[in-house]
């Protein structure tokens, strides 16, 4: 075996046996490092506190006297944790978060250093933005930027090896007030969301609700492999995925790893992260094993969008510290192994009332529930019409690897709801009565165990849009993807569907209708308009496929096509009524989307090249160097053997040299269709050249190399291989 995969394989049998250590105190700091509502009443006086809950719950302007004493307060607690350097933590359109640290020390007239902390800086930043995308709103030269604190999203300590960070929330706009990240348009459309669900609530003569709130549960897919085996991948390091790879002879194909047992230096890291987020008030529930070897999920308890989507961001970030001190490697690649299943982010998404009801909750007859239906049905209106921008809300590169395939929701978008919602809508439609049953009992026919409650609604795992219970799944998100976007979009086209549906039932009723005859008579309307976006089989058939295109429904199956919905005028004239985006804000979402696909191809296809060229033909060579002196030497002695005996030492030699040929062609098509590619200036069609050319071509190459490391002894071969990498932990 080559030296330094010889080494990774002994340093990961060297690692010590994990050492169990009870962590008694892990509930206990559950929050400590988040500056939420125990450290507000704890640090805050009382007055100063109600007036911080009043704004983080019901929205408004923060005084600056205000500021100061919660700036003072912020620092002292910090400072009490070891905290020297604060920074404005935001969410570029790069797809990272991004901060810049600054220290509370100043130095008075008199040269004393002294610790400060005032109200300016908590509410406002200034980091450089020339560097981010701008989207041509102003020249590279003009590089002034703002971030905003929000105080909707508690601040937190983000603990370092001599202290820690203290971490304010933030949102990030251009000099003249564009919005350069992805919460300030979340934000914006949790409070259009919130206007138009009040409508609703007000229509049905609810009185007590005062805010309507949107809620995500952000079930996180991710792989780990040992870090040992990581630095020998540059693939891995460059890409986040593995550019080259045969198959080993076992992969996922007993299903023995979903659910199974979590190996034992797997469950010490995500113990170890658990106790990470709780620190930082992050209600870590569900962890389990998923499908593929080496492959888990860890799923929260469901939060406020804007706080949800924060602490996913948090979440990513924990995973990839800790596994660093667990001799780890984080993959939140899509799909870092061909073949293998992929990852994804499971975005469940609800409204609730400030009363602590669930909008998206049927209850016992759903068919008596106008208020739920309302809500249903202009979900299903914003799906139906706006699936395009859903799908380019969740386009990239790597979630093209994922989508579509016998693994995750295909990039066609429908909604599942389950045979007895179904049921309902198609009684609306019809102008039908209909009962519904509540929950049913299964008797399993064991009599010493309970019954088992039977849902109305089963679960469609294939579907990239489904109802489970009391909220919707959006499973389409990709494993390193900010669900931001792909919540403002829905929230922006949800609210948009309950205006209308407002506004007409309000026009039936001033014709003298009743309240429920209104509403059944618009719900029918809009039930017949969106039917085709329902479907409740099989979404990975070829049959669907087929069937999606004559109803109509939006196909894009690969992110170089879809993200131009984006800026489809449809799309574009919602998003800015909505008061979501402005116009420039969208097309700069557009084009920071464009670029990172395009530059994240173009970095696979250069790091390919390097791989070949450094790595797997140097092994070929050698490989083909010793065959050619053992078949010159058989030939010397052919008169020893039958005839033909040489041939498959002779086929053998061939298939190398052949598969070296093809790499080197491959690579030579590569550096030709790079420079095409280059010479095109318009975004969209170089990233449509990117979909129609560079993608394929890279799978089509891969396929030799791949062959080869099937052929090459494995002491010559110089990458850790699939079964190393997902078998050894």
């Amino acid at each position: 075996m080559s030296t330094l995969r010889q080494q990774a394989i002994f340093e990961i049998d060297s690692r010590s046996e994990i050492t169990r250590i009870v962590d008694k105190n892990k509930m206990k700091n559950y929050g400590a490092n988040c500056f939420g509502d125990t450290q507000m009443r704890e640090t805050l006086p009382k007055d100063i506190y109600k007036t911080m809950k009043k704004i983080i719950k019901k929205g408004g302007k923060l005084d600056m006297n205000i500021a100061n004493t919660v700036a003072h307060a912020m620092k002292e607690w910090a400072i009490e944790k070891g905290v020297t350097h604060f920074c404005h933590w935001f969410q570029p359109l790069t797809g990272l978060t991004a901060e810049k640290h600054d220290a509370f020390i100043e130095v008075d007239n008199d040269g004393f250093a002294v610790e400060r902390f005032k109200a300016s800086q908590l509410v406002q930043g200034e980091p450089d933005a020339s560097s981010f995308p701008s989207g041509g709103t102003r020249s590279t030269f003009e590089a002034r930027g703002y971030t905003a604190w929000d105080p909707t999203s508690p601040a937190f300590i983000m603990e370092s090896p001599r202290g820690g960070i203290l971490c304010i929330p933030s949102v990030f706009i251009s000099y003249n007030g564009e919005a350069l990240d992805k919460k300030t348009p979340l934000l914006r459309s949790i409070e259009t969301i919130n206007k138009s669900a009040l409508k609703v609530l007000k229509l049905f003569n609810n009185k007590t609700a005062t805010r309507v709130i949107v809620t995500i549960g952000t079930e996180q897919e991710y792989f780990l492999v040992d870090r040992a085996f990581y630095k020998l991948r540059p693939d891995l390091i460059l890409t986040g995925r593995t550019l080259i790879g045969a198959m080993p002879a076992k992969g996922q194909e007993l299903d023995d790893h979903y659910f199974g047992t979590i190996k034992e230096r797997v469950l010490a890291y995500m113990e170890d992260v658990e106790t990470e987020l709780y620190k930082l008030g992050i209600p870590a529930k569900t962890r389990h094993n998923e499908v593929a070897p080496n492959q888990y999920e860890l799923a929260p308890i469901y939060d406020e969008a804007n706080v949800g989507a924060d602490r996913n961001q948090i979440t990513m970030e924990i995973f990839k510290k800790v596994a660093v001190r667990h001799n780890l490697a984080l993959l939140l690649h899509e799909k870092p192994f061909a073949n293998i299943n992929g990852s994804g982010k499971h975005n469940n998404w609800s409204l609730e009332d400030s009363d602590g009801n669930n909008l998206l909750d049927p209850g016992e007859t759903p068919e008596e529930n106008l208020q739920f239906l309302v809500f249903l049905v202009a979900t299903l209106r914003a799906v139906h019409n706006y699936g395009g921008l859903l799908r380019a809300s969740v386009a990239s590169a790597g979630n093209d690897h994922r989508l579509g395939g016998h693994e995750a929701p295909p990039a066609i978008m429908s909604v599942f709801l389950g045979e007895m919602l179904n049921n309902v809508l198609n009684a609306i439609k019809d102008g039908k009565d209909l009962v519904t049953n509540g929950d049913s009992l299964l008797d399993i026919g064991i009599a010493k165990l309970p019954p088992i409650i039977q849902h109305n609604t089963d679960r469609n795992r294939t579907s990239p849009f489904a109802f489970t219970g009391s909220k919707f799944e959006f499973r389409a998100v990709g494993s390193a993807e900010s669900v931001s976007f792909p919540n403002s979009v829905l929230n922006a086209g949800v609210s948009e569907s309950l205006d209308l549906i407002v506004k007409d039932i309000q026009e039936l009723m001033n014709t003298g209708k009743d309240i429920k005859k209104s509403t059944l008579k618009v719900l029918q309307k809009y039930i017949i308009e969106t039917e085709a976006v329902r479907f409740e089989g099989n979404n990975y058939s070829d049959d669907w496929k087929n069937e999606a295109a004559n109803r109509g429904l939006t196909i894009l199956k690969n992110a170089g096509y879809a993200l131009d919905a984006i800026v489809a005028p449809k799309n574009l004239k919602m998003m800015v009524e909505q008061n979501v985006y402005k116009k420039s804000e969208l097309e700069l979402v557009h084009q920071a989307k464009l670029i990172k696909y395009t530059s994240s191809l173009e970095i696979e296809v250069k790091t390919f090249i390097d791989l070949a060229k450094t790595r797997v033909i140097p092994a070929a060579i050698e490989y083909q160097t010793s065959l050619v002196k053992s078949v010159t030497g058989l030939r010397d002695v052919a008169d020893l053997f039958e005839d033909n005996s040489l041939h498959g030492y002779e086929e053998l030699l061939k298939k190398v040299v052949k598969n070296v040929i093809k790499i080197n062609e491959g690579e030579t098509k590569f550096i030709e269709l790079l420079n095409e590619a280059n010479a095109i200036d318009n975004l969209s069609s170089k990233a449509k050249y990117y979909a129609d050319n560079i993608v394929p071509a890279l799978e089509s190459v891969r396929i030799y190399v791949d062959e080869l490391e099937s052929i090459i002894p494995d002491e010559i071969w110089p990458l850790p291989k699939y079964s190393e990498m997902l078998f050894m932990l």
